[in-house]
């Protein structure tokens, strides 16, 4: 199945941990970017303005990270004879095919090349081949001809026929009413393929308005089929784009997207999540602000190539580097938590398992978990997913014959949550990616306890609309307390650098989110320490502590010796 990081980067690329990325295709790393002719002085030769803009708006400087992959170092390899597929600066490196093995020898030699990481024949594939854990696990069916889904209900501004539901749910259609429907926002949509979608009716509206900024394949770069691949990306697209009044809207109506396929849908190997950073890059530098990536990996036909769950602690996988790297360029970008609730595998998949990636776990019309819906810790502790929106049951475009139908899957509680996300950041430009997750965080029913099957569950997006209007600061107080001693072994200490009045409400819990001790007090100012004693009977592992305190929350983690 299918991973955010930034600081160790470079040094995590350079160790070789992937030895294999597809038959015949090579990920070749260079040393450096020296002698490039492109300057971070002179952002708009590589970004655009859409890019440079976002970076202004929330204070990210522009670095030798953000610069292209030397050109005179990708020509060199070209001239080898190889066929270059796809380049990234994130990694300074680029991935090429070939089946002469004198061609990868030469590579190797160059004096800028680090490493050239090799693939084999598929050999080791068994009857397995071709399956797709994230895919495998999804079902889609007609609407039924009674019950919720068929039931078609309008707001003020749109008539949203089957999809009321899935937005009524996440206090979305309130957004919409406030002219907040992803107007002026881009999404990128990352996924395997987008069947159709150039001819479906129900984005008729994106094509005749030009809200289709355009679209590229980053799987078969020389021979683009993104119209006439795979069709999971056109179910993932209708979530947030179709618009056929009194059948579906959905919830970014309004929005620009870019239609990128990274993913192929006929094999998985790890060069699809070097796609996938490729893709992402592309999607920085034209200037999205939300990508949606409803796809997820852990095993691929190549076992050698195979994740395992110690895999899932947000610094290892390549696309959960890549997605880490995306979001400090300040891309919003959310991802399905995966499908895999249940199962022998069961925990989120990369780049779900990223630190600062929205990850989106799936429950029923009625607001329930959905049981293939994969659920967390990280593998480090972490609270994973972030939030829930309906997965099982969701409203969808079918891509064959373009009529409204019936998905389920994490694939597309990702892009309903998507298109809000826009929505919500529409509403509030000047907002970084983060202080917009943290508002949808803060807003959801499961903010003040947190779990690993709903993270902190259905948000509201209204009313984090309101809070954010409300000039309540999210994280205002990230450095205001201090938790001790850490690691601890039977008492823990929490006291505040500075006066407060007001309810204060501290809870432990586990890396479930269970609680196991807490205490609210109203307080004119701590007044020295708050004390948790009696902790010795904790088992030796992760935990956390949250504080809650004038509407802000703040989570620190502890060690429990």
């Amino acid at each position: 199945m299918k991973k955010l990081i930034l600081v160790f980067a470079v040094v995590i690329l350079s160790t070789g941990l992937f030895a294999q990325v597809s038959p015949n295709k090579y990920w070749i790393k260079f040393t450096d970017k020296s002698g490039t002719p492109y300057n971070i002085n002179n952002p708009e030769e590589f970004l655009s303005q859409r890019a440079i803009d976002r970076r202004l708006t929330q204070g990210i400087a522009i670095t030798e990270q953000d610069l292209p992959v030397n050109p005179s170092y990708v020509a060199a390899v070209e001239a080898v004879g190889v066929t270059l597929l796809n380049t990234s600066k994130w990694f300074n490196s680029v991935t090429v095919f070939t089946t002469n093995p004198a061609h990868i020898a030469t590579i190797e030699g160059l004096s800028f090349v680090q490493s050239v990481e090799k693939s084999v024949a598929n050999s080791s594939t068994s009857n397995d081949k071709f399956l797709k854990p994230f895919f495998d696990n999804e079902s889609y069916m007609d609407i039924p001809q009674n019950g919720a889904l068929k039931s078609s209900t309008s707001g003020n501004s749109y008539d949203y026929g089957m999809a009321f539901n899935q937005i009524d749910m996440l206090n979305g259609i309130a957004l919409h009413d406030l002219g907040f429907n992803g107007t002026g926002m881009v999404i990128a949509v990352l996924d395997a393929g987008f069947l159709n979608a150039d001819e479906i009716a129900a984005f008729d509206y994106l094509w005749t308005n030009g809200k289709i900024l355009g679209y590229r394949d980053f799987v078969e770069p020389n021979n683009p089929n993104l119209f006439d691949s795979h069709y999971h990306g056109t179910m993932v697209l209708s979530t947030m784009g179709a618009n056929l009044p009194g059948e579906m809207v959905g919830t970014a109506p309004e929005a620009d997207y870019w239609l990128l396929r990274s993913e192929d849908g006929e094999s998985e190997t790890l060069i699809e999540e070097l796609n996938w950073v490729s893709a992402a890059e592309f999607a920085d530098s034209v200037g999205a602000d939300v990508i949606n990536s409803s796809l997820g990996y852990t095993t691929f036909d190549d076992p050698s190539q195979d994740h395992t769950y110690q895999d899932m602690d947000g610094n290892t996988t390549p696309i959960t580097i890549g997605a880490d790297i995306a979001s400090s360029k300040g891309l919003l970008v959310v991802n399905s938590a995966g499908n895999s609730g249940g199962g022998s595998w069961q925990y989120i998949g990369a780049p779900a398992d990223g630190d600062s990636v929205f990850s989106i776990g799936a429950v029923n019309s009625s607001g329930n978990y959905a049981s293939f819906s994969s659920t967390g810790p990280t593998f480090d502790g972490r609270i994973k997913p972030n939030v829930v929106a309906q997965g099982s049951g969701s409203t969808i475009i079918e891509p064959y014959g373009g009529t409204v139908s019936s998905g389920s899957g994490t694939s597309f509680s990702s892009p309903i949550t998507a298109g809000m996300v826009a929505c919500l950041w529409q509403a509030h430009p000047d907002k970084r990616n983060t202080e917009i997750m943290e508002a949808i965080q803060a807003s959801a029913t499961q903010a003040t306890n947190p779990d690993a099957f709903l993270g902190y569950g259905i948000p509201d997006y209204l009313l984090a609309h309101d809070n954010i209007t409300n000039a309540v600061v999210y994280n205002a107080y990230e450095n205001a307390f201090e938790v001790f001693p850490n690691p601890f072994d039977g008492e823990i200490f929490i006291t505040a650098n500075f006066d407060i009045e007001g309810p204060l409400d501290v809870s432990i819990t586990d890396i479930n989110g269970k609680v196991l001790h807490s205490i609210s007090i109203e307080v004119m100012d701590l007044g020295g320490y708050l004390k948790f004693t009696e902790l010795e009977n904790l088992s030796a592992g992760v935990y956390f502590t949250r504080i809650v305190f004038n509407g802000n929350s703040l989570t620190k983690k502890l060690v429990k010796k």
